[in-house]
């Protein structure tokens, strides 16, 4: 299976509590509800077509309990985010014991970046991460995402958690889709290559790239 990765961002690369001011106040977090002012039809276009891929969903344990306390009284038909994580299978990964209360769930406790890697291997469409700050670091410094998705907001939350973190992997990436919405919220979908550098000299007055 393909391993993608969606989350929303700030332009300071905050990607916690977008959803509402209580969805996450772990680390004394106050600013949450940043998203919601610039959600608008082209952000709901882009998450409903994520969610036509999925054939699994990949949650850390934090994201997994918010979004099952949610998503599971959200039973409208015609939504289409709710049908995927309500019915497809979710995987939790999760350092502590967990009994999984939503619907065809299991829990990763053993070693979850090598159980990730063996669901990797298996057939199939997608296997998707939404949110789920830590497990998305962690995936990012195994090397296993096949494509990032990324929604940045044009508002600076100033702290939080945040994908790409000092000492993160660094990384190259390729633009395999791209978009701007009515509100100003720019989606980008990248798929990483190797990390290369190069550098700026002058040369009979002119400027020089040297790749």
């Amino acid at each position: 299976m393909k391993l993608t990765l969606h989350t929303f961002l700030s332009v300071d690369g905050v990607m916690q509590g977008p959803g509402g001011p209580d969805e996450d106040r772990s680390g004394g977090f106050e600013r949450g509800g940043w998203l919601v002012p610039y959600s608008d039809e082209g952000m709901g276009e882009i998450v409903s077509d994520w969610f036509t891929h999925a054939e699994a969903i990949l949650l850390g344990r934090t994201t997994y309990t918010m979004m099952q306390a949610f998503w599971s009284q959200v039973t409208d038909p015609d939504n289409p985010v709710a049908a995927a994580l309500n019915n497809l299978p979710k995987y939790i990964a999760t350092s502590t014991p967990l009994e999984p209360a939503w619907n065809n769930s299991t829990a990763l406790t053993d070693n979850a970046i090598e159980q990730i890697r063996e669901l990797k291997g298996k057939p199939g469409g997608e296997l998707q991460v939404h949110g789920s700050c830590g497990l998305a670091q962690s995936l990012h410094q195994a090397g296993l995402i096949d494509e990032y998705r990324l929604l940045t907001f044009p508002v600076a939350v100033g702290t939080g958690k945040r994908l790409f973190t000092d000492g993160a992997q660094a990384s190259g990436f390729t633009v395999v889709d791209s978009r701007i919405t009515r509100t100003g919220t720019t989606y980008v979908a990248l798929q990483p290559k190797p990390f290369h550098v190069g550098d700026i000299e002058v040369e009979d007055g002119k400027e020089k790239e040297i790749r």
